[in-house]
């Protein structure tokens, strides 16, 4: 995705989950132990969203998506749920699986995965969103 990088992307897709599993409410320390990274990191993260319009925080701390930071995110999650479940399909450890979607997920082109989805649901009968 133009503008933002891969450890971008895997901060605003955290936020996502957080957000999802903490009806709402995201703090910095959510973050920083749903990807085993520091305080200062995620502190310096959250300023490069912030400044790309990515998320907001407000005066209690709470950090949100904006639209753009959102529509990133469900992407990012979308492909992460997708290249997992297609891996162990092929029969890899589920725990190697979502490691390797972590990686994939930022480098795949739209029109792989585009293909790979229509793939999995016409010949596997895989139904995905």
């Amino acid at each position: 995705m133009a503008g933002i990088h891969a450890s971008g992307e895997d901060y605003l897709e955290a936020i996502l989950m957080l957000s999802e599993k903490n009806h709402g409410e995201v703090r910095s320390i959510d973050i920083a132990r749903e990807l085993e990274v520091t305080k200062p990191s995620v502190s310096n993260a959250m300023k490069i969203l912030r400044n790309g319009g990515f998320i907001n925080t407000d005066s209690d701390g709470f950090i949100t998506l904006t639209d753009d930071g959102k529509a990133i995110a469900i992407k990012i999650y979308e492909k992460h749920r997708v290249l997992s479940a297609w891996l162990e399909s092929l029969g890899v450890d589920p725990a190697i699986a979502v490691e390797d979607a972590c990686k994939i997920e930022h480098v795949i082109s739209d029109e792989s995965f585009k293909c790979l989805k229509k793939h999995l649901k016409q010949f596997h009968n895989i139904e995905l969103s």
